[in-house]
């Protein structure tokens, strides 16, 4: 069956189980769950068995407790960025010590919390370090605590999501004058920083890169450990950023690839004498998500087609704000879930339901002729898209749903998120 084919037959049950309809449910998102699987059992093959990893779930690229329970359950651990999404995984499950704090802002209230807890903490600069020093003068924590380092290799293709540039606001910058000698004084200060962490950037950087910037982390920790007389920094995180596929249904990130890169360009990290941490986030879900949305109207504006939908900024917020680094594959299906022959394609615009008119997830695409009643979806959403609202227009959160789809039979749905009602969010607004 091809892809477009299991969208079909995922679409045609979610509109028998009343999880799309035209009215009561206009926008839905879905995640495939023997996709999501398959990908991440591929991620922990990719790397030696020799090694101790830990593969850190980035937490931004999908909160959802119920997302993260499932994650947990085939074997990943956490990485947060906020009090909010350290909440989320210990809802999920996630035993503490399987979970990772990054933050470039972290407050004394999330520092104390973590620290308590025996969560797994990256500090990001100097000044943090100084709090964290004063709060374990006081009380003793189990997490591993560790310094990110700005390697300062470079930017990928799209400057927001590269963070080892020269001026990133990212880690303490290795190569800053006197800056490489001030990091490993820190460390051979506080015997405690027993791990180093770096993360060179997300899509858009090409895995040399990446490579570079993990070596510099390695030879970090090797110098330190030389300086030092015995193996102080024992981890290594070295982030996540592996570039998706967004333009063909390829369902399997490019993990091998980004583990036969680092054995060229950072081979001393597979020696055995680190263990090592990831941090993916986009590359585990994107490709197995979609969003579904009806088509409420018609239009001809200029001679260019214009397809009306519940699908805009609310939830494709990266895509209609910054379109040239985010496009998303679009198809059209009929009211009943079928695909929709390409032989009527013509040039049109899909816009969403926001009050501004930038509100377009595609942009003179050609598509087969899209008519009210129709269905599009927005395809590789699984990650930053229907699980990241952004609450223009006050519009209502779509519901997501997980799916499970054994070979041949009907797929099954599970609930990730209720959708949100229009009557809710007026009772919330004039409470």
């Amino acid at each position: 069956m091809s892809d477009t084919g299991r969208r079909s037959r995922i679409l045609q049950a979610a509109i028998a189980d009343g999880l799309l309809h035209p009215q009561r449910a206009p926008l839905a998102a879905f995640m495939d769950w023997e996709r999501v699987t398959s990908n991440v059992q591929h991620l922990m093959h990719a790397f030696p068995s020799h090694l101790t990893t830990l593969h850190a779930f980035a937490v931004k690229a999908n909160s959802l407790v119920p997302v993260l329970t499932r994650l947990r359950e085939l074997g990943m651990g956490a990485e947060v960025a906020s009090n909010g999404e350290l909440t989320a995984a210990l809802r999920a499950g996630f035993a503490p010590e399987r979970i990772v704090f990054d933050s470039p802002a972290k407050s004394w209230q999330e520092l104390r919390r973590a620290l308590e807890l025996g969560v797994s903490l990256n500090i990001d600069n100097f000044q943090e370090l100084e709090r964290v020093r004063q709060i374990l003068s006081e009380t003793p924590s189990t997490s591993e605590i560790g310094i990110r380092l700005n390697p300062q290799v470079g930017t990928g293709g799209i400057a927001a999501m590269s963070t080892a540039g020269v001026h990133s606001k990212f880690g303490v910058p290795l190569d800053d004058p006197g800056m490489r000698e001030q990091l490993i004084a820190a460390y051979l200060e506080n015997p405690w920083l027993r791990r180093a962490h770096t993360h060179v950037g997300s899509q858009g950087c090409p895995l040399p890169l990446i490579a570079r910037g993990v070596n510099e982390l390695v030879r970090f920790a090797d110098e330190v450990n030389l300086r030092a007389g015995f193996a102080q920094v024992r981890t290594l995180d070295i982030g996540g950023g592996l570039p998706v596929d967004f333009e063909t249904d390829a369902p399997i990130a490019a993990f091998d690839e980004y583990v036969a890169e680092l054995h060229e360009g950072a081979s001393r990290l597979f020696s055995g004498d680190y263990a090592i941490v990831t941090e993916f986030g986009r590359s585990i879900l994107a490709k197995h998500g979609f969003i579904a949305a009806y088509v409420e109207y018609t239009k001809q504006v200029g001679g260019r087609d214009i397809a009306i939908t519940h699908a805009g900024a609310q939830i494709a917020t990266r895509t209609v704000f910054m379109p040239e680094a985010w496009p998303l594959r679009i198809e059209g299906f009929t009211e009943s879930g079928e695909a929709k022959p390409t032989g009527t394609a013509v040039v049109q615009d899909v816009a969403g339901p926001c009050c501004f008119a930038g509100d377009l997830v595609a942009r003179g695409r050609e598509l087969p002729r899209l008519v009210p009643g129709d269905i599009v979806t927005l395809l590789d959403t699984g990650a930053y898209y229907a699980s990241n609202p952004f609450a223009y227009n006050s519009l209502p959160v779509p519901g997501v749903y997980g799916v499970s789809m054994a070979a041949g039979a009907r797929p099954e749905f599970s609930v990730v998120r209720e959708a949100q009602l229009d009557l809710e969010l007026t009772a919330v607004a004039t409470e």
